[in-house]
């Protein structure tokens, strides 16, 4: 039954959420307009969690998962690049934060071809900044480039 225990923390901890979000009053409509109310995204995000979970406890009963012997270099380093993604997004800005990340966590992981890793590097940052900036209309933190972006 141990095989459980990974999907029941993920249910347990999106029903928590679910709970949470239930608590939340309701928006007047004045407010909200025709939108949805605010407690209705992450109610949406934990049943598919839920869903997931579900999924994956499945998967877990069919072939439970082999016993892992020692974690990679890579693993390792990856984790080291986390440390180091928190205080280039504080200090300089998160698009240069996600950019050197995304190329050194390339190179960690394999890929031989600088101009790939590069690549991967500047469209990826630049693609969500401007989903985030452009489409959904979220103004992103303060940085290097996004002051120089928003003036």
């Amino acid at each position: 039954m141990h095989v459980f225990f990974v999907p029941g923390l993920i249910a347990g901890f999106s029903l928590i959420v679910i709970w949470v979000a239930l608590q939340l009053d309701v928006s007047p409509a004045m407010i909200v307009g025709d939108s949805m109310q605010p407690r209705v995204f992450p109610i949406f995000l934990m049943v598919i969690n839920l869903f997931l979970a579900a999924l994956l406890a499945v998967q877990y009963k069919k072939s439970p998962p082999k016993k892992v012997s020692r974690e990679s270099k890579q693993t390792w380093a990856t984790i080291g690049l986390f440390v180091i993604f928190y205080p280039l997004t504080v200090y300089l800005d998160m698009l240069i934060g996600i950019a050197v990340v995304m190329f050194a966590m390339c190179m960690i992981w394999g890929e031989r071809r600088f101009y790939v890793a590069g690549a991967v590097a500047l469209i990826t940052p630049a693609s969500v900044f401007l989903l985030f900036d452009l489409v959904l209309r979220v103004r992103f933190p303060r940085g290097l480039i996004t002051n120089w972006y928003y003036g």
